[in-house]
């Protein structure tokens, strides 16, 4: 064993610096970057920027433009890979996960207002991520994602917020910590549903009105907050279907609202041929973190009376690895039928499991395949 004291004196008395990984070797064929305009670009978070870059004192690499705290300059590295910064024995940013490929200008979008919901993004600063006009991007998210990309970035905030409130964090700190810029930012436009300090409490002093009505899969409740639809479950009995909205929202106050039967209808039209096919325009009130949302969109998106595989839904949100997320995203959904997770399978086919029981999963698509053939 070598003694302390034998080292030199400098050796003894220095601090352990941090761990700064070298920068790979490259070939003299392979283009080259030019670190002083790279850190021009990441200081502007040029969205144009086509490399990553390291940052030593975190072991992190990300996109230039990602919205994480500036490095500073003596601690970064840059690479024109992901795989070459992970072969620096770098990890990809959660934020703005840099390992995963846009495929669609789409994406591109998405993945650029995830990464930045410490600030408002506007349609022009969206146009040049995708090289595209700020109306054709508002157009073209609009009719994939069902909501404008200011709605999707308030959405994706909310649900920020919620998940810390649920962990424990004061209300302040909730509201910051979401990337809002203010806490009267953060209870405008009513972005849980309720206030901020309701939520963390159980939705304790706040009104939602639910109804109970029966179907041909059981019965059906539904719950709603002025912001829409926050349940939707199916039961044996009425009382087991109140229960569950009880057990959702334990501090509510929550009052029986007849105007709701409307709602039903429109979830049992979404599973029938009385319905056009299309996702329902019902207002939600989602509850989830990013990727769940990401997941429950791309379900309203599968036809009525055709199913996916969790592996094809986890393809087409451009995460095709994240089969076991995709799976426990459906697992948690809180508006069934009008969010028709029921339409997932297994890979062979199999129904799996399903919230609401699995025989209730087989009748919703049996009754859709019903209805799809009946219209040819």
């Amino acid at each position: 064993m070598i003694s302390m004291s034998s080292l030199p004196i400098a050796m003894r008395n220095a601090k352990t610096p941090a761990l700064i990984p070298p920068s790979p070797p490259v070939p003299s064929f392979a283009p080259r970057l030019d670190p002083d305009a790279a850190w021009k670009q990441l200081a502007a978070r040029d969205p144009q920027a086509r490399f990553f870059y390291g940052v030593a004192t975190t072991g992190v690499f990300c996109r230039p433009a990602c919205a994480s705290r500036r490095p500073l300059r003596a601690n970064v590295r840059f690479f024109l890979t992901a795989a070459a910064a992970e072969a620096a024995g770098f990890r990809a940013c959660k934020r703005c996960r840099p390992t995963i490929a846009s495929s669609s200008p789409l994406e591109e979008v998405r993945s650029y207002i995830e990464a930045h919901l410490d600030r408002r993004v506007r349609l022009e600063e969206l146009g040049r991520v995708a090289g595209l006009s700020p109306f054709t991007v508002q157009r073209l998210f609009k009719r994939e994602m069902g909501v404008s990309p200011l709605q999707y970035q308030r959405a994706l905030r909310a649900n920020e917020l919620r998940r810390a409130l649920k962990k424990g964090s004061t209300v302040t700190d909730a509201i910051y910590d979401a990337g809002f810029g203010s806490s009267s930012r953060a209870y405008e436009g009513a972005q849980l549903g309720m206030t901020p300090a309701r939520f963390a409490k159980g939705g304790k002093g706040e009104r939602i009105g639910y109804c109970a009505a029966r179907s041909p899969f059981g019965w059906m409740i539904v719950g709603a907050t002025e912001r829409g639809l926050c349940w939707l479950a199916l039961a044996d009995t009425k009382a087991e279907a109140e229960a569950t909205l009880r057990e959702e929202f334990p501090e509510a106050e929550l009052l029986p609202d007849p105007s709701l039967e409307e709602v039903v209808k429109v979830a049992l039209e979404n599973v029938s041929e009385a319905g056009d096919g299309k996702p329902a325009r019902t207002p939600l009130d989602l509850r989830g973190t990013v990727f769940q949302l990401r997941v429950w969109s791309a379900l309203r998106q599968i036809p009525r009376g055709q199913t996916r595989t969790y592996s094809q839904l986890a393809r087409d949100i451009g995460d095709p690895n994240a089969t076991r997320a995709v799976a426990r995203a459906c697992a948690l959904n809180r508006v069934s039928v009008l969010v028709p997770c029921h339409r997932v399978v297994g890979a062979s086919g199999s129904l799996t499991g399903y919230r609401w029981g699995v025989d209730r999963k087989r009748q919703l698509l049996e009754a859709e395949k019903a209805r799809a053939v009946s219209r040819f």
